[in-house]
């Protein structure tokens, strides 16, 4: 923009900004809406889900975690059953805790285990 040397270029030049304002003003607020429709937390957990979803290691890592929780929450209760001797509870939940930590910590050889005890279950007749 050059030097304004009359009123009506200074309308003018009042006029184009303005308009530069409105359309500024108008791209903020899309920006804005854009913004808080993203940070609600529906949206967020489900991008999270599809984040999750779409991580194979991820979801593995997950599944070989629970099924160490699951089979050492289940040892323990079989080891205390309905007891109440505190050194029997004590055993149990070091047992748990054992089994938690090697399932999840060695999945490849509980998903042998596992294929090798189900193959001479289910395939024992053939």
């Amino acid at each position: 923009m050059g030097n304004i040397s009359s009123n009506a270029e200074l309308q003018d030049a009042i006029r184009l900004l303005e308009a530069e304002q409105a359309v500024k003003l108008k791209l903020i607020k899309e920006h804005f809406h854009l913004a808080y429709e993203n940070l609600k937390p529906s949206k967020l957990i489900v991008s999270a889900l599809k984040d999750i979803a779409s991580t194979p290691y991820l979801v593995n890592n997950i599944l070989i975690t629970a099924s160490g929780l699951v089979t050492g929450y289940y040892s323990q209760k079989a080891i205390i059953g309905k007891s109440g001797n505190k050194l029997r509870k004590l055993f149990g939940y070091m047992m748990q805790y054992g089994i938690t930590n090697l399932i999840a910590q060695n999945p490849k050889a509980v998903k042998s285990l596992g294929q090798f005890v189900s193959h001479h279950i289910f395939h024992k007749g053939k």
